[in-house]
């Protein structure tokens, strides 16, 4: 099993922390950032992967998922049955993660991180009843991100692939996706891409409230804000019966002549 190591960040620990768990691995207390690791660890991670029973403060856990980045990756991880999250009630001593044969105890120190294990069968066992009948009286929680997969697959499905293929390069542009100021957020990023694409906005904001993005009135706001500011601009086109609807296209001159991955930096410069 993992021997105790120091490491720069929690990553190479839960990599093989994952790698050496014959069949699930308890993540107990984890801090934002272990959180945010184990969900691109397992992610990306070659090989079968155990379940993962993550029991976490749940200020934590919402402050991680407020990133699309981060959330919709964990959505995919729970919809295939990998990762499941309950809400911890109380905080534990350390970030602790247990298998059916050890213990590890994950403590940071500045800018390392250090994971002190034991095999001790008696004190393992011990950890693993004790968090285990927290696990059951636990409260899940409910993750209202769509997973990665299915936005992707139903934005090629209900848009067009060159849609979807814009869409992934503008979120591999990005850091984080939390809006504010900190990234676009999901929502920006559809649209934008939908602008790219001279989509028009009903179709793109039917596919986001479909698909569990956002509602048609948060695309709509959005959109009335990145208009304001220029990014992207409106054609009417008429329709058969009611009133015209709204095709987007990108409004800065700066956006028109940007390849998809460069969409996003060049928004966030105009949003500042």
């Amino acid at each position: 099993m993992v021997s105790n190591l120091l490491k720069k960040d929690s990553s190479d620990i839960l990599h093989s922390a994952l790698s050496e768990a014959a069949d699930d691995l308890f993540l107990i207390d984890p801090t934002e950032a272990t959180i945010q690791s184990v969900i691109e660890v397992a992610t990306t991670f070659d090989g079968e992967l155990p379940t993962v029973w993550m029991l976490a403060d749940e200020r934590a856990i919402k402050a991680t998922m407020e990133d699309f980045l981060v959330a919709s990756k964990a959505a995919d991880l729970i919809e295939s049955g990998i990762l499941s999250v309950r809400v911890l009630e109380e905080t534990a001593a350390n970030s602790l993660l247990i298998s059916s044969e050890s213990v590890l105890a994950l403590v940071e120190a500045g800018d390392r991180i250090a994971a002190l294990t034991t095999e001790d069968d008696e004190f393992v066992a011990q950890a693993r009843e004790t968090y285990t009948q927290q696990w059951e009286a636990a409260e899940s929680f409910h993750l209202r991100t769509p997973p990665i997969s299915r936005v992707r697959q139903t934005l090629a499905a209900d848009i067009s692939e060159t849609a979807r293929e814009d869409f992934d390069a503008v979120l591999g542009g990005l850091e984080t996706a939390r809006g504010n100021g900190d990234g676009l957020d999901e929502v920006t990023v559809s649209l934008l891409v939908a602008a790219k694409n001279e989509i028009l906005l009903y179709d793109i904001s039917k596919w986001g409230e479909d698909v569990g993005i956002a509602s048609k009135a948060t695309f709509s706001r959005t959109k009335t804000k990145l208009e304001d500011n220029g990014l992207i601009a409106t054609e009417k086109v008429p329709i058969d019966v009611g009133r015209p609807r709204l095709r987007l296209q990108l409004g800065d001159e700066r956006l028109q002549g940007a390849a998809a991955d460069e969409l996003a930096e060049i928004s966030q410069e105009l949003l500042e």
